[in-house]
């Protein structure tokens, strides 16, 4: 009769996330993040690992956090989407995502109009 191990990561995974299986966002491994704020108070040394990397690093994926910090990408989604609930990380908004110049001068010349 053979017996089947469990795989040790699989179980610190399920350990280190509180049970948690599945992040409160959308995340993939090439979503990018960026520190936002400082850690927060009391927060678990998973959380502490990634905002300390991500401060010294500036912008990193999800991919390049778990490889840094050899942890499982689940983990590192799970991690991150808390910190991220919490405003402590945030994701860059892209260059296709900004708004033209042409709008951003027009609500410049408004604000400017108000303010007179």
């Amino acid at each position: 009769m053979t017996r089947s191990r469990r795989d040790p990561d699989l179980v610190r995974a399920y350990v280190r996330t509180g049970g948690r299986s599945r992040a409160t966002r959308e995340l993939d491994l090439v979503t990018l993040v960026v520190a936002a704020l400082a850690p927060p108070p009391g927060a678990g040394p998973d959380a502490r690992r990634v905002m300390n990397l991500c401060s010294g690093r500036g912008v990193l994926s999800i991919a390049e956090i778990a490889a840094y910090l050899d942890m499982p990408p689940s983990v590192v989604k799970i991690v991150v989407a808390d910190l991220m609930d919490g405003g402590h990380l945030s994701t860059p908004t892209p260059a296709e995502n900004l708004p033209e110049i042409a709008l951003l001068e027009e609500v410049l010349n408004g604000l400017r109009a108000l303010s007179a």
